[in-house]
């Protein structure tokens, strides 16, 4: 008995394509912090915040650190932002960091990538690469299963 209609080559086809919108979101990730890293103005902040957050009972790894990132502004406005995977060991609260930002848009656009920092990079780069092969993969069985290869 077949679930979806279609059966494999359905599962293959909407298998392939989740996966592949992750991908490009994970893409387009990178491309917004390399962007920063190349061209957004630099700062220099601190990790202001380290706490644990509950993702829930029913994860599996219910929690997760989140940091929270401070950088001053040159007309003196304070900013705090939170970014991903900082690293493998993390930051303390109080150590410095160099933040890039968009000078448009402080708040939403900045990022601590960059040297002593590569997981706001990395862990993007990653994501979009595994997911995208595996992606592409189901879409190639997809197209097997339906005999156009």
């Amino acid at each position: 008995m077949d679930v979806l209609p279609g059966g494999t080559a359905t599962f293959l086809l909407l298998f392939g394509l989740f996966l592949g919108a992750f991908a490009v979101r994970s893409g387009l990730r990178l491309l917004r912090v390399l962007r920063l890293v190349r061209r957004g103005e630099r700062a220099e902040g601190r990790c202001a915040d380290r706490r644990a957050v509950d993702r829930g009972p029913d994860t599996e790894n219910r929690y997760r650190t989140e940091y929270v990132f401070a950088f001053r502004t040159p007309d003196g406005r304070e900013v705090e932002f939170t970014d991903h995977a900082p690293g493998p060991f993390g930051f303390e609260v109080g150590a410095p960091v160099r933040v890039s930002y968009d000078p448009a848009a402080p708040d939403r656009l900045a990022t601590v990538a960059g040297p002593g920092a590569w997981g706001p990079l990395l862990m993007p780069a990653v994501f979009a690469g595994v997911l995208g092969l595996f992606s592409l993969g189901l879409l190639a069985g997809f197209a097997a299963e339906r005999g156009w290869v």
